[in-house]
């Protein structure tokens, strides 16, 4: 049995991917804990909720909520002050790459984990001084990181360092996963190294949810945030070309000036037809999403990370039943390559052909139960999680007999 530490960047119920990891990796017999950070009461009482009756422990390494106003007033300056400090001078400090960097790597030093795996931004910091000590680190490239923004917030990050870490993490980590075939070819070939393991962000096996009989098939479209970037723009321009109305329903975090956005996006006879609701828990979701007949996974061909990547809607989608409209990202075209029957692919940022599709399932109940029925066998057969957790724990297993890193440091742009 090893001693397994994950390290994430903020709340354990925003980040199913690592909950999937600690679950495998508990089940398998290791010791397993995972470090996240506090700093909203609703989310972290979702966190304990979760962790009732868990093979694996949940630590908050960092706790800035409303309850702690000195601690999250130091938080918040902190960050203000890294920011304001790449800005004028270039220098890139931890904190400038997320919320807890120091805290994570306190915590990592303190448990001495057989191996500490990283998931976020500054989990790749915390990964880079974990080598530097000798220890044992893995990775799991959720995002390209380096490549996951739009150009607005490119201007304000560090790329070049970004790039630097993941190259370190990428070359010398013994445990290296990604979320796609084509992101995991394209940062082999961009670091030169290792092809990272392809672990999809599929889940396991649930019970089929019941699925209502809406009069008029209903779209859904879901995220932890609902704004623009995400391919909403699309959606929104496709509507005047929809002869049919049909009920579109988003679930997301939403602010008022979000609010105002969209309806300032939409045309005014659609406003009755737009139903806006919050986040809920994990295991509500799936239940939730069956509520309706078809999935919009409407993502960006850029930035590059949202190309090559396969986000958790597509695969939740599948889960639930749902027929599929998704954009001809590469990640999403791998994804239909193997199951071509789930539903329509159709090209990035055009309004008609997302209209056209839409059309071509709500007005054919014949084939959007195909694609609904397909999309059920793809999620329990080729997306099925049992397959990805036996890749993941065959990965784990070669990492904790390898020897950790040990040569000579590498100079980094990084305090």
């Amino acid at each position: 049995m090893a001693k397994i530490l994950i390290l994430i960047g903020a709340h354990l119920c925003t980040a199913p991917r690592p909950q999937k990891e600690a679950a495998a990796l508990a089940a398998a017999g290791h010791d397993v804990t995972v470090g996240g950070i506090w700093f909203d009461p609703a989310l972290a009482e979702r966190d304990r909720l979760l962790m009732m009756n868990q093979p694996w422990k949940f630590s908050p390494v960092l706790d800035f909520r409303p309850q702690y106003p000195l601690q999250r007033w130091r938080i918040r300056l902190q960050a203000r002050f890294a920011r304001e400090q790449f800005q004028q001078t270039g220098r890139v400090s931890p904190t400038l790459l997320g919320y807890g960097a120091t805290a994570m790597l306190k915590a990592a030093l303190s448990a001495r984990a057989d191996l500490t795996i990283v998931h976020s931004e500054a989990g790749l910091w915390v990964g880079h001084r974990l080598l530097d000590y000798g220890l044992r680190v893995g990775v799991d490239f959720e995002d390209w990181f380096s490549q996951d923004l739009l150009p607005a917030a490119r201007a304000t990050r560090p790329i070049a360092q970004l790039q630097r870490l993941e190259a370190r993490l990428a070359q010398d980590c013994p445990y290296c996963l990604t979320t796609s075939n084509v992101l995991a070819e394209r940062l082999a070939q961009v670091y030169q190294a290792p092809t990272p393991t392809v672990i999809y962000n599929v889940f396991p096996h649930i019970p089929t949810p019941p699925r209502p009989q809406n009069a008029i098939p209903t779209l859904h479209w879901f995220s932890q945030t609902i704004g623009s970037g995400r391919g909403l723009e699309t959606l929104f321009q496709a509507l005047p070309y929809l002869t049919t109305p049909v009920p579109i329903h988003l679930r997301g975090n939403c602010s008022s000036s979000t609010r105002q956005w969209i309806n300032a996006q939409i045309p005014t006879a659609w406003r009755d037809f737009l139903f806006i609701h919050p986040t809920v828990s994990n295991a509500e979701l799936p239940a939730r999403i069956a509520d309706h007949d078809i999935g919009l996974a409407l993502e960006l061909s850029d930035p590059p990370s949202r190309n090559l990547t396969v986000t958790n809607k597509l695969f939740q989608y599948l889960q639930s039943g749902l027929a599929m409209i998704a954009t001809d990202t590469l990640g999403q075209q791998e994804v239909f390559a193997q199951a071509p029957e789930i539903g329509c692919l159709i090209p990035s940022n055009q309004p008609l052909s997302l209209a056209e599709a839409i059309e071509a399932l709500v007005r054919n109940p014949q084939r959007l139960k195909a694609a609904q029925l397909c999309a059920l066998q793809a999620a329990q057969t080729q997306f099925g999680w049992e397959n990805q957790r036996d890749r993941l724990l065959t990965t784990v297993e070669r990492a904790l007999t390898t020897p950790p890193y040990s040569s000579k440091l590498v100079p980094l742009c990084v305090s």
